[in-house]
């Protein structure tokens, strides 16, 4: 894929998690390409080393979204673990 995909990805990606976890979203856009571009690398490594599947690295593949907004979902709560452990 080409870093322009990986941009968009990440974006749509950073996007829905942020939607499927309820509380507040203060990290905008950027953060939200960020932690979704860093989520399809998680999403991928746990897809291929721990269920075995296959992760072709394309745009229009499925499993290609499905592991990025699931990476992506995993990054966010653990981000948000960690910031209430450090408040407390």
């Amino acid at each position: 894929m080409s870093w322009m995909e990986w941009i968009v990805l990440g974006l749509v990606a950073g996007t829905l998690a942020r939607m499927a976890m309820s509380g507040r979203g203060e990290r905008g856009l950027i953060g939200s390409t960020l932690i979704g571009i860093t989520g399809s690398y998680v999403g991928t490594w746990i897809v291929s080393h721990w269920m075995h599947g296959a992760v072709r690295p394309r745009f229009l593949d499925v499993t290609t979204w499905v592991s990025a907004i699931g990476g992506a979902v995993v990054l966010l709560f653990a981000y948000r673990v960690l910031r209430f452990v450090a408040r407390r």
